[in-house]
């Protein structure tokens, strides 16, 4: 059973490394955005609650994030590991997640602040089937038109300058130092997300030992 950290700033490629490697070794992926992003498309309670306050720029507090990742690892439907996406983001959630499951290795996505602006302020996302796009390296095939549904591209609420420098500064302040705590573990993989995923993709493998992607 392996189970993986993966953290960096948004856009860093969190998501696009963990679902490769997810698919490939049979882990389950585990979003906490995803999760969210679901409860406020889908109307819920909780949705609600997440979208006032990622549309204001802020991160979601420790509370609700360590409650939401708590019910999902009590699945228990990770029967050959997971990896988790999103959490923890800080020194409290860090600590939370050491003292409640054993993990193989964090994953650290390393991107600069010029290059997050660039790439999330290219990313779209579809209105009617929430599949990603990025007018950097994947525009559609019609312009704010979804290539699998047909759904209009829309910028995320959260995607916009202002926003993006409140979750940089929270980012730095809050989430970095997570670092420290898993450093002292040991467990750290420190990747150059400049490069291309594939690239990426062979380096965290590589450190961790893990099977070349087939």
């Amino acid at each position: 059973m392996r189970k993986f950290v993966i953290m960096g700033v948004q856009g860093s490629g969190k998501g696009t490394q963990a679902k490769m490697l997810a698919d490939d070794l049979d882990l389950v992926h585990i979003s906490v955005g995803d999760i969210f992003r679901w409860n406020v498309q889908s109307h819920t309670k909780l949705g609600a609650q997440v979208k006032r306050i990622v549309a204001s720029g802020h991160l979601v507090g420790d509370d609700l994030v360590e409650s939401v990742v708590r019910d999902r690892l009590a699945s228990h439907d990770w029967n050959y590991g997971f990896i988790i996406d999103g959490f923890p983001r800080n020194a409290r959630q860090a600590e939370f997640f050491l003292e409640s499951y054993d993990i193989d290795g964090v994953i650290y996505l390393d991107l600069p602040d010029e290059e997050v602006y660039r790439r999330v302020l290219a990313r779209r996302l579809c209105s009617r089937c929430g599949l990603d796009y990025n007018l950097i390296a994947s525009r559609p095939r019609v312009e704010d038109t979804c290539d699998v549904c047909g759904g209009q591209l829309l910028t995320r609420s959260d995607d916009n300058p202002e926003a993006l420098e409140v979750r940089l500064r929270e980012y730095h302040d809050k989430t970095r130092p997570v670092m420290e705590i898993f450093q002292r573990k040991e467990y750290v993989a420190v990747i150059d997300a400049r490069h291309p995923a594939a690239d990426v993709q062979a380096e965290i493998r590589e450190h961790f030992d893990l099977p070349k992607l087939s």
